[in-house]
């Protein structure tokens, strides 16, 4: 069977660093070809090479059996390739509507038809958002999206979904693996990269692993358990993906919330947090986790409820009264709230705690460079050196970098908003053993994640949300997918979860 395109011996460095070497990929008509790997193994390099954003120093492409040069991704879309990457290209000022057809509107706008146009597509993928909405009012999710309707408003052979469930929730991700799976039925080619390894297993006809800049191999799913496909990616078995977690004392209560109730969504939240405590905050995207979250540290303003630190009532007016106060947050928009891409890695590590890199109220150069150098050296962050941007970073060291600021600022509560969002696995594991060291100090910890995995993994005991309410709590005995999903979708009497 001739493939849709295919890419034979590709090599691309950058600054002599080989970044591609040597790899063959190709896609069928009518499958889904995953592609999975560590952060920096070259998915996503491979997929700029396919979509015509970067020329291979070596090898050759294939549309539809004939060799072709691809001058750029306007040519790769002529030629019915489109990509979604994971970073999204959305004008945030235009309406979905724009944004789905931005490279083809007219002189003389139709703006019925558009809308309509744009309405049915957004309703193609299962969801319901206005094509006249602006994208900067909309969601994470609901700007994903919107990216994912625009490549299907083309005419097109090959989709590339880099990532594209990382800021969905599992029952939207699930709609969004039946729209692919639609897609295929169609004969459309789909390359689907993802580390979330349920949902490779769940649609992928073939997956290719990289590492390295290298293809290790492509295998049938049906062929290879998950957790020899883990030690193909990362040279360690799926058992030891959250780590030994410590033995900790659970101490003091150091954070009580009660009654806590936003102007939208939010009503009435109450839970606690104790010392070396990891507590998971579950439920459905929309729940209401996030605006609790950035509530409690002072993003948001509350309606009514009390937070109370150390036995000690606190309302937070500002981030930067609650960080005086010990409190850290770790947001879900990494690179819009967690770090400023284009400032050095030493800069973003040490903003949330100036006083250590000061001497006599004058900034230390030499302070800084030590703190952060042991920073670095604590969490393993690779990098090329301190005073790059963070933007030069994979996405699991940039999570890093974020996670240094927090452990350079030394607060005792720290919240976690989708701590592994769009890292490998590699790098998960990494993090994960951060979480519980931090736990181990004596610090607690509310992890809020949409990988339910994830949350029974890594915590003592997770509090479940659904429609702005907290439903009840699950403890280890308990834990299971459908548990959680019956709590966060009840709409009977809510539960408080109190320690």
């Amino acid at each position: 069977m001739t493939s849709l395109v295919a890419l034979h011996g590709i090599d691309k460095s950058f600054a002599g660093i080989h970044a591609l070497s040597g790899v063959d990929f190709d896609v069928l008509a009518g499958e889904v070809h995953a592609m999975v790997g560590e952060n920096g193994a070259g998915k996503s390099t491979l997929m700029r090479v396919l979509g015509g954003e970067l020329r291979p120093d070596a090898g050759h492409i294939e549309v539809g059996g004939e060799t072709v040069r691809l001058t750029g991704p306007t040519d790769a879309i002529r030629r019915g390739i489109s990509i979604i990457h994971q970073e999204m290209a959305l004008a945030p000022h235009l309406s979905v509507a724009e944004n789905i057809f931005l490279g083809e509107l007219p002189a003389r706008i139709a703006w019925g038809t558009l809308n309509a146009r744009a309405r049915e597509l957004i309703r193609r993928l299962g969801f319901d958002i206005s094509p006249r909405a602006t994208v900067s009012d909309l969601s994470v999710a609901h700007q994903q999206v919107v990216e994912i309707a625009k490549a299907l408003s083309r005419q097109t052979r090959v989709i590339v979904f880099d990532e594209p469930t990382a800021v969905l929730s599992m029952g939207d991700a699930k709609r969004l693996l039946d729209i692919i799976r639609g897609l295929r039925r169609e004969g459309v080619g789909i390359v689907y990269i993802s580390h979330r390894l349920d949902e490779i297993y769940a649609i992928a006809d073939r997956v290719t692993v990289m590492k390295d800049g290298r293809r290790v191999d492509t295998v049938s799913p049906d062929a290879v358990p998950m957790d020899r496909l883990i030690r193909m990616m990362v040279g360690r078995p799926l058992s030891q993906l959250f780590g030994q977690k410590p033995q900790t004392t659970v101490g003091e209560e150091l954070l009580r919330v009660e009654g806590l109730t936003l102007p939208n969504l939010v009503r009435d939240v109450s839970f606690s947090l104790r010392r070396g405590e990891i507590v998971g905050l579950g439920g459905l995207v929309g729940s209401g986790r996030t605006e609790v979250a950035r509530a409690i540290f002072g993003a948001d303003a509350i309606t009514s409820g009390t937070i109370a630190l150390k036995g000690k009532v606190f309302r937070p007016r500002s981030p930067k009264q609650a960080v005086r106060r010990g409190l850290a947050l770790v947001p879900e928009d990494r690179k819009g709230q967690g770090v400023v891409l284009d400032m050095a890695i030493r800069k973003n590590a040490t903003m949330a705690n100036t006083a250590p890199v000061t001497r006599l109220g004058f900034f230390s150069g030499g302070r800084e460079r030590g703190v952060v150098r042991g920073l670095i050296e604590d969490l393993r962050i690779k990098l090329g050196d301190m005073a790059d941007p963070v933007s030069s970073l994979s996405g699991g060291n940039q999570q890093k970098v974020v996670l240094a600021k927090w452990f350079h600022a030394g607060g005792d509560v720290v919240i976690l908003d989708e701590p592994t969002r769009g890292v490998d696995v590699g790098a998960k594991t990494e993090i994960y053993s951060l979480i519980h060291r931090m736990a181990a100090e004596g610090k607690a910890l509310l992890v809020i994640s949409s990988e339910h995995a994830e949350l029974f993994g890594l915590c003592d005991r997770v509090l479940v949300m659904g429609e702005g309410r907290l439903r009840g709590e699950l403890l280890p005995p308990d834990y299971s997918e459908e548990n959680l999903l019956t709590l966060s979708m009840s709409s009977g009497a809510e539960e408080r979860a109190r320690a």
